[in-house]
């Protein structure tokens, strides 16, 4: 075929297939309310684009924090007040709430279970709406009506009054919000008669434990459209009436208004953790002379354009707004954290500068991030299919960490180190974008610093991770500490979490293996693979499960397989079990092919009782008992592993009823039971899954490769990072119709239940034959690679 041919019909393509997307209004099938019972703090921020800054959403309980410095906390479908919007929200970053008011002045939230103790309103949730990009609510105790959007590092309000003598914003920034644990400062003051700025400080729980000397500053520069006819101030100590500034704990401002009937105050407010001159800087660069309604529209043309890289065709509404909500989570996960000049956050208040590219662009954001832990399994493989400038994004940040910090970081806030897990895969999902050729950096200083996070130290800090990497060296194996597993005991000597960080460090040893052989780095390969195989020195014939082994090589007494937090974090042997994601094959035939079949598959059978988790008990740690639990990370790749046993058929079957049982679509009932759904990764596995994709080893093969499930739509249509258009279809699909028959690629048999990414990365049509029986012939005979 000539050329001017072949770009003619691409040209043609990409025209029917912007007129369809221009045709589908995909943001009707998002709906954030879902899974906003026992929702994490970073969860719920509908009023935001995609990896913003600003992320503006109603409180109903951000000010009471939480103990644990992790647990749900800011928005709760189960309580019926609001007690302010928010407009930072981050892993261990909350901060900034606006709320207005009318009637007598109240400077204090209130209690959740005190009507009329403070500036908290009842809302009724008919009066309620929330989409990618904006929010609504009617405030019952004022009449007020509040509506919310952002751009990327600016935040919009636009509060509805009805007639007052007595109106107010109470501009609330000194207390705590979400989990960013008490302020340690906080000031506050007019610029002018419209204009405002100031600053917050804090210290959360997990700064405090694995960054001691950092500290998280958040900024914001603000205008009102209105003058306020007069302006007072409050701390935690007092309330004064005509001023203008506050600083100090409990800071805050009050402006007050007399306001008709319908008449709309307006603010916006610029972000930044760098400083208000940034703040003030952003606003001008983002938002100068937009108006509520454009930022409103731009927002949504935003999250348009955004969802519409993924397009699926499907008489099912259910499974769309499913979709399309777990798509809408991924892509507001992990937020930017730099500046419109490229000023990020550094470490102890202090700021850095990105360099720009050759023509003096910024080429890449500065993250703030939870830990990456699972994140391989879903949202790093949703990255590089369609979003890699996000995968970029994650990979820059944690190399500037790297340069700035001497170890990358787990999670960040504001480059602190917040580990959460305290095992650090970013190692991995470096390594893993090097292999999917995501190499725009030094490819030489990346690699060392994927070496040093794995085999390094000496000198290591504490809130990098891995403070157990030198018994691993030692003995191939973490030796097992007791203790209660919730003390999070890892050092020189061993950890509480033994198993398991010996598991994952296997797996991401294997990473880095694959990462060194790519380079030609022959005698780090070599080390590194024999790390990879770990998880060898813990398996126990007797029980065949993976089990705690001490240091003397002796494995631990009082053993129960379905305990966690004795050797294995947030999960126990029965699902740690699985965790060979980097060689399959080898735990198959250590197991025996029959034993691995006829248990994993009774495992399902067993867990599709509880629903694949915890049941229907709303708590995030639900399921870390059970058999299976989909509603955390470690288990996410295991109904995946039928691939490489032989019967691709119950891999079909399980993520299918995966997807349909343990994912629903209302408050209650989304991810699980208030499961613990970490900045998208739930959500991710749910978009890969039902497109029928997966890679049990996240990318981190030398070649990757992309296992094939059971596609949930007819058709999907996947605009590709490289511009390329891979269409998936599944002719006679149905909810019983979940067993693949035979798949063509591009109208050649694919026989096989894999294929390699490079291949799929060329786009075209994958075509798959669906039946309410399965096919055990095919996919059966060629296994997926497990190359060791």
């Amino acid at each position: 075929m000539k050329r001017s041919v072949i770009v003619v019909i691409y040209i043609l393509t990409n025209l029917l297939l912007t007129n369809n997307l221009k045709a589908q209004d995909l943001l009707k099938y998002v709906d954030p309310n879902i899974g906003t019972a026992h929702s994490r703090w970073f969860f719920y921020t509908p009023a935001a684009v995609p990896g913003g800054m600003a992320k503006l959403a109603p409180s109903t309980n951000g000010h009471y924090g939480n103990a644990q410095g992790w647990e749900a906390v800011g928005y709760d479908t189960r309580q019926n007040s609001i007690e302010g919007f928010v407009h930072f929200h981050e892993w261990q970053i909350g901060g900034v709430s606006f709320m207005p008011t009318i009637g007598p002045l109240k400077v204090k939230p209130g209690a959740l279970d005190t009507p009329g103790s403070g500036y908290r309103s009842h809302f009724d949730r008919k009066n309620e709406f929330a989409k990618p990009g904006y929010y609504k609510v009617l405030l019952d105790d004022y009449g007020i009506t509040a509506e919310l959007t952002a751009t990327k590092r600016v935040g919009f309000h636009r509060y509805t009054f009805p007639a007052s003598e007595e109106a107010h914003i109470i501009l609330d920034i000194g207390n705590k919000q979400g989990e960013s644990s008490d302020v340690i400062d906080a000031g506050i003051k007019m610029v002018d008669a419209t204009h405002f700025e100031g600053f917050v400080i804090t210290y959360p729980k997990y700064v405090a434990q694995y960054d001691p000397d950092g500290k998280v500053a958040m900024y914001f520069y603000g205008e009102v459209n209105k003058k306020p006819g007069s302006v007072g101030s409050f701390t935690a100590e007092d309330i004064r009436q005509n001023s203008t500034e506050a600083n100090g704990k409990g800071a805050g401002l009050f402006l007050n208004f007399k306001t008709l009937k319908n008449e709309t105050v307006d603010l916006k407010v610029g972000l930044s953790y760098t400083s208000t001159k940034n703040a003030k800087a952003n606003l001008a660069a983002e938002a100068a002379n937009m108006t509520f309604d454009q930022a409103k529209k731009n927002a949504l043309g935003i999250w348009q354009h955004e969802l519409s890289k993924l397009t699926v065709t499907s008489n099912d509404d259910t499974s769309k707004i499913k979709f399309y909500t777990g798509l809408f989570h991924a892509l507001l996960g992990r937020g930017i954290a730099s500046d419109v000049n490229g000023d990020y956050p550094m470490h102890g208040g202090k700021v850095g500068r990105l360099q720009p590219d050759a023509k003096g662009k910024l080429s890449y954001n500065f993250m703030n991030t939870d830990a990456i832990w699972g994140g391989y399994w879903d949202l790093t493989q949703l990255w590089a299919l369609s979003f890699p400038g996000w995968y970029r994004d994650f990979v820059h940040t944690q190399l500037q960490i790297y340069h700035d910090k001497g170890w990358f970081g787990d999670g960040i806030a504001n480059s602190e180190y917040v580990s959460g897990v305290g095992t650090n895969f970013v190692g991995l999902t470096i390594a893993a974008a090097y292999q999917v050729g995501i190499r725009d950096y030094n490819v030489e200083t990346a690699y060392q610093a994927v070496r040093a996070n794995e085999l390094g130290w000496k000198n290591r800090k504490f809130g990098s991770g891995k403070m157990d990497v030198q018994p691993f060296t030692k003995y191939n194996y973490v030796p097992f500490l007791e203790g209660d597993g919730r003390s999070f005991v890892t050092d020189s000597t061993g950890s509480n979490f033994s198993a398991s960080h010996t598991l994952e460090y296997s797996f991401s040893a294997f990473a880095a293996a694959q990462m060194a052989k790519a380079l030609g780095k022959t005698d780090d390969y070599k080390k590194l693979m024999k790390y990879s195989n770990g998880w060898r020195y813990l398996y126990n014939p007797e029980n065949k499960l993976l089990q705690p082994k001490r240091a003397n090589g002796t494995f631990i007494d009082k053993f129960d397989p379905y305990a966690p937090w004795r050797g294995y974090q947030e999960g126990n042997a029965m699902q740690y079990t699985f965790y060979v994601p980097q060689n399959p094959n080898g735990l198959i035939s250590t197991l025996g092919k029959e034993y691995f079949n006829n248990n994993l598959n009774d495992i399902f059978e067993k867990s599709e009782k509880d629903g694949f988790g915890g049941g229907k008990t709303i708590n995030a740690f639900a399921g870390i008992t059970s058999i299976y639990n989909h509603g955390n990370e470690p288990s996410l790749h295991i109904s995946w592993l039928f691939n490489f046993s032989g019967k691709p058929w119950l891999t079909q079957k399980w993520t299918r009823l995966i997807c349909n049982e343990f994912y629903g679509i209302e408050p209650i009932h989304g991810y699980g039971y208030g499961q613990d759904e970490d900045q998208g990764q739930l959500g991710s596995w749910y978009v890969m899954t039902a497109l029928g994709l997966f890679d049990v080893k996240g990318l981190t093969d030398e070649k990757p490769i992309i296992e094939l499930g059971s596609p949930i739509f007819d058709k999907a249509t996947v605009k590709l990072g490289n511009g390329k258009l891979l269409v998936i279809v599944a002719k006679n699909n149905s909810k019983q119709n979940m067993y693949v028959q035979s798949v063509k690629f591009n109208g050649k048999p694919l026989n096989n239940c894999w294929m390699y990414r490079d291949e799929l990365m060329k786009g075209g049509t994958l075509s798959f034959v669906m039946n309410s029986k399965p096919n055990k012939a095919w996919g059966s005979k060629v296994l997926p690679p497990s190359i060791q």
